[in-house]
């Protein structure tokens, strides 16, 4: 559980700069490490673990102790996020948030960091409702704009309902009918002219879309890459779908990332699961 996510993050991480058209690529470059979308995935999970009442006090000082511990991950955290964590005086106030007790508040973004961090939660509940209120907290502790509550929610429930037994076209369906995003395009025609985009508007579809044609959890893998844009975010959100799904994973890719995680990511996985 989750570790689908961490596979795809770290398999996408040396591609969201120079992005790979292909589907023919070493799943495992030597230079692949996991990045912040596997840091804050983790914080979220030991979150849940931690806090049965999953407070934001709580969600707060894991992502920030993540944070700290992990200040310098490949390709960086984006911009809000790390003013976020490092810098929450210089946060920008909108609407009537009122600031935690160290003054952090939510800055509106509909970045898919929301998205890529919420895999653990989509594992967590038993009911799809439950799914959707705590993706929608994990979300608006940073990511308080419709979108980016929209993209966490979104890919939990995706996550939630393949778990679950539920079809691709029965996944397919409910996404593009609750949240309104267009799953009927294919990764052919999205690849040409798709681009580095840090939204959730414009990564959750496409990396519904490269599990949606896909046969198998690697095969998943290869088509969110191939997509290109923000790879390592995109494939984190379709490793977590496609987990989820096909139930089980490769033993060599299971080892492989065992092999690279560090261990205290290791020993919040078992107690996740």
């Amino acid at each position: 559980m989750i570790l689908g996510a961490i596979i795809g993050d770290t398999v996408g991480s040396i591609y969201e700069f120079c992005n790979h058209k292909s589907v023919d690529f070493p799943l495992f470059d030597p230079r692949c490490e996991f990045t912040d979308d596997s840091i804050v995935t983790v914080a979220v999970a030991k979150w849940l673990v931690t806090d049965k009442e999953h407070t934001f006090e709580k969600l707060e000082e894991c992502l920030v102790d993540f944070g700290k511990r992990y200040p310098n991950p490949m390709g960086g955290y984006g911009g809000g996020y790390l003013t976020w964590l490092f810098y929450p005086q210089k946060l920008k106030s909108y609407g009537e948030t009122e600031p935690s007790k160290s003054g952090r508040h939510p800055y509106n973004s509909w970045g898919n960091g929301s998205a890529m961090r919420v895999s653990a939660v989509g594992w967590a509940f038993e009911t799809l409702e439950e799914t959707l209120e705590i993706a929608k907290r994990s979300a608006e502790i940073t990511h308080n704009h419709p979108e980016g509550i929209k993209g966490a929610q979104a890919t939990a429930a995706a996550i939630f309902l393949a778990r679950n037994g539920k079809s691709k076209r029965e996944i397919k369906d409910y996404i593009e009918h609750t949240f309104g995003y267009d799953l009927s395009r294919t990764c052919d025609e999205i690849r040409p002219k798709y681009h580095f985009d840090g939204s959730c508007q414009g990564t959750v579809p496409e990396a519904i879309i490269a599990f949606l044609e896909s046969n198998s959890f690697e095969s998943a893998i290869r088509l969110a890459v191939s997509l290109g844009g923000d790879t390592d975010t995109l494939t984190c959100i379709t490793g977590g779908i496609a987990e989820a799904f096909y139930k089980e994973i490769p033993q060599w890719i299971v080892d492989k990332i065992l092999s690279i995680i560090p261990s205290e990511f290791k020993e919040i996985l078992e107690n996740f699961n």
